[in-house]
């Protein structure tokens, strides 16, 4: 049996989005791995961006280290994945199925986002008989895995742990509240507005037109091929509107591969806009149709089978919280990353799924944050031990 994971922490630093505590929560959960889970160090990839000596947490190389992950797994290995940093969201392109309305996103340190139907892929090529295990400290966390099935969280009734989840933890909760109310401590969420998305894009490309109404078309303009494969859909789905008769003659066809090479985002926009003509409506409606049984039938499957574990910092419409001590940027963390490595330690590894996003729940609300972990998984993983097979 192998183990094996990576490890990606974003600090953005020296731009708008700078976070304090995210490396911290790497290195925190790495001493988990390799002390209490045995982990060998050389099967852990870290990705982080305050030490250029490592592997930087780019949006390729993330995709990358994952795929290598999920590509190089045999039955019976435990895979394991942990990121903090920031989340955001898209709203969902108008054509495509989400139950949210949104595409949660983690954000590189470059800005080359990775959407939740990415996790699903990543999840769904992992050989049957593995399990991977998905900890994700960031905002709008909850469903990162694409149509993962919510066991814990907002929708369920399992919110509030037992007396007996409580009571292991309570002194040791009401100790730290303690701490935390005594010293002075800054807290940041790690939500990533658009707007902010698109001054930290403006500042590393030293481009000024970039606007959140057409980030889609800027991250496909800058990233290319490297882009998130939902923000490459978005773009062919722009350049079919445009090709399926908007222009109609050859020299329109000239001006649309002019488009596709300048992005020329206002038309793009335009052409968005306009209604589709009934034929291509009932087209359209006809392919979603099928599509929609097509997923119903593999999430159902998914449900039975799925081998994507995730243990979110927060629900989908939420924020998770980065703290840093004042005067004291070292010890910075994520609270969901602190509180579960914590909690892992406390019982020395042997604690399954729900308990510890049970006991997660309680510390964080014990030491005011309001943030609430969800847990994402088949039925059959809900109690399994947590990181092992």
């Amino acid at each position: 049996m192998g183990k094996r994971a990576v490890l990606i922490g974003c600090n953005y630093p020296g731009t708008k989005a700078e976070l304090r505590g995210c490396i911290n929560d790497v290195w925190r959960m790495h001493k988990c791995l390799t002390k209490i889970y045995e982990f060998s160090e050389k099967d852990i990839i870290v990705l982080i961006d305050t030490d250029r000596s490592y592997t930087q947490p780019t949006g390729k190389n993330v995709r990358l280290a994952l795929s290598r992950l999920v590509t190089s797994a045999k039955s019976g290995d435990v895979l394991f994945v942990h990121y903090s940093g920031h989340g955001t969201r898209l709203p969902a392109y108008k054509d495509e199925e989400d139950t949210t309305g949104y595409d949660e996103c983690i954000v590189p340190t470059d800005m080359n986002l990775i959407t939740d139907d990415e996790f699903r892929q990543f999840v769904d090529k992992v050989p049957r008989g593995c399990r991977i295990t998905i900890v994700s400290d960031c905002c709008h966390s909850g469903g990162l895995i694409d149509a993962a099935k919510e066991q814990i969280g907002d929708s369920t009734d399992d919110h509030q742990p037992s007396l007996y989840h409580f009571t292991n933890f309570l002194h040791r909760d009401m100790e730290q509240q303690q701490e935390q109310q005594e010293e002075d401590i800054i807290v940041k969420n790690r939500s990533l507005p658009l707007s902010t998305l698109t001054d930290v894009l403006k500042q590393k490309t030293g481009k000024d037109d970039i606007e959140p109404a057409k980030i889609r078309h800027t991250l496909f303009h800058i990233f290319g091929v490297d882009a998130s494969p939902r923000v490459k859909n978005f773009m062919n789905a722009v350049i079919s509107r445009l090709q399926h008769g908007k222009s109609g003659s050859e020299s329109g066809g000239h001006r649309i591969m002019g488009l596709v090479g300048d992005l020329a985002q206002h038309l793009f926009e335009q052409k968005l806009a306009e209604d589709d003509d009934g034929e291509e409506e009932e087209e359209e409606h006809a392919a979603r149709e099928g599509s929609k049984k097509e997923e119903n039938a593999a999430s159902i499957k998914r449900n039975i089978l799925d081998c994507g574990i995730l243990l979110s910092g927060c629900q989908s419409d939420q924020t998770s919280a980065d703290a840093c001590p004042k005067g004291n940027a070292g010890t910075a963390y994520g609270a969901f990353s602190k509180v579960i490595q914590g909690i892992i330690e406390e019982e020395n590894g042997a604690v399954t799924n729900r308990e510890l996003v049970l006991k997660a729940r309680a510390m964080l609300k014990r030491q005011g944050f309001s943030q609430k972990p969800g847990l994402y998984c088949s039925d059959r993983n809900v109690n399994a031990p947590f990181v092992l097979n």
